[in-house]
């Protein structure tokens, strides 16, 4: 013979819905424990000018990230860069990051790099400009 208690813990409905509960949400749970956090980096950068070393400051240093198909996110950050020519971000997720720095009179630079370390330093050397051409 089996008893039946109405209501409570040992209810039947609640143990069919703490059962649903588990099983919905184990999957979740197991990805997330696979997955693990996210690691970051504390980025560092310099940027000087090539002809004299001199710091650069109120430069803009534009990061973007790439999404997980290899394209440019569309969100990003700007730095700009201190009478020492010195600009910091941290919490930086590691992967693809598109580096670009605009200065007032100097030529403007960009490069993609690889951010697997918990701490990465750049120093920047920005080029003067180039004569223009004309043809007229």
């Amino acid at each position: 013979m089996t008893r039946v208690v109405a209501g409570g813990r040992g209810s039947r409905p609640f143990q069919i819905w703490l059962a649903a509960a588990v099983l919905l949400l184990a999957p979740i749970v197991v990805h997330g424990a696979q997955k693990g956090p996210e690691q970051s980096a504390e980025l560092h950068f310099v940027v000087i000018r090539q002809e004299d070393g001199k710091p650069v400051r109120n430069a803009s240093v534009v990061l973007h990230q790439f999404d997980k198909n290899g394209r440019q996110r569309n969100d990003g950050y700007q730095l700009k860069t201190d009478h020492e020519g010195k600009a910091s971000v941290d919490g930086i997720a590691y992967g693809k990051l598109r580096v670009q720095v605009i200065a007032h009179g100097l030529q403007t630079y960009g490069e993609d790099y690889d951010i697997k370390q918990p701490t990465m330093e750049f120093t920047i050397e920005l080029k003067p400009p180039k004569p223009q051409i004309s043809i007229y």
